[in-house]
């Protein structure tokens, strides 16, 4: 067990550093095709921080544990609200812009409540898949219009890269993706059968908390430097990631049937996400109380989740 949680840790910096690779060396090739910067930062690199994720999911998927792939986005989605932009607050009062209340979180919501009346059965097919990928096409498609009329944040700067170093990071990035999902996915899955635990926990746990490390770092820092807006922003955007296109792509390739995640855990990410929405409302700010609170909640929703093993 010992040595399988060295792999986890294995995998999971193999996987985080694929994705920055991966993201830089793609973002670099779109500016030399003069792709807009705004348009690289709502796209390539917006997708690049789902990565991990994305990786994640697809090969526990096609590994026959669709648990970990499912609990993967769902506990992602729960930390991401309540203990990143928990702790974050916390840290500094963390300010949500326009943007993301009129946009990001109100698709996340619709992304929440599609993704629990589409597993209502315990499964998702290709079909379920399908319909998922088409609303992160309608997502992407509002998202790219409101960049156009310049009503949304601006990105980070995006490097330049010569030709050939682009090339290798793109490579070096998916090596380190794919090889590093799957040390993860069988070693959580190796921790899981020798704990007796489901792999659905795990997945809502272990891996989900090892795929937004990411998110909690940026967040925390741009807190502190109190350039809150654009991490909540991306924290948030990922969730519409993480469900329409992550979940979308893998049910669409790998058909799931879910058994370790129930209703329950539905349910507290859509309240997490809908209480950040409330919360955004007061001055476009989440307060430093409202942040003890979400994390609060966080930790009640973890205590639950150990009592049930």
């Amino acid at each position: 067990m010992v040595l399988d949680i060295i792999i986890i840790v294995l995998g999971v910096a193999m996987v985080l550093k694929g994705a920055d690779i991966l993201t830089e060396g793609a973002s670099a090739v779109a500016r030399r095709m003069n792709v807009p910067e705004i348009i690289i930062g709502l796209t390539i690199v917006a997708a690049g921080t789902s990565a991990p994720e994305l990786f994640v999911s697809l090969v526990s998927a096609l590994n026959g544990t669709p648990d970990l792939a499912v609990g993967n986005v769902v506990g992602s989605n729960t930390m991401n609200c309540m203990l990143i932009v928990g702790t974050a607050a916390i840290v500094a009062p963390m300010i949500i812009s326009r943007s993301t209340v009129k946009k990001d979180i109100p698709f996340s919501v619709g992304a929440s409540v599609l993704l629990m009346l589409i597993a209502f059965d315990s499964f998702l097919g290709r079909i379920d898949g399908i319909l998922l990928l088409v609303g992160f096409a309608v997502f992407m498609a509002y998202t790219l219009s409101q960049a156009r009329k310049g009503q949304t944040e601006q990105v980070e700067e995006v490097k330049q890269l010569n030709p050939w170093l682009s090339a290798f990071y793109i490579v070096a990035g998916l090596a380190l993706l794919v090889v590093g999902s799957n040390l993860f996915v069988d070693s959580a899955s190796s921790v899981a059968a020798s704990l007796g635990v489901s792999e659905g926990i795990i997945g809502l746990t272990v891996v989900a908390g090892g795929t937004s490390l990411p998110e909690l770092a940026t967040s925390v820092v741009a807190a502190r430097k109190g350039q809150s807006a654009i991490a909540i922003g991306n924290v948030i955007g990922s969730n519409v990631f993480n469900i329409l296109l992550i979940l979308g792509l893998t049910a669409t390739i790998s058909p799931m049937q879910i058994e370790g995640i129930t209703t329950i855990d539905m349910a507290v990410m859509l309240l997490s996400v809908t209480l950040v929405w409330l919360f955004s409302f007061t001055r476009y700010t989440v307060e430093r109380w409202e942040g003890a609170l979400l994390v609060g909640g966080y930790l009640v929703y973890l205590g639950w989740l150990i009592s049930n093993l």
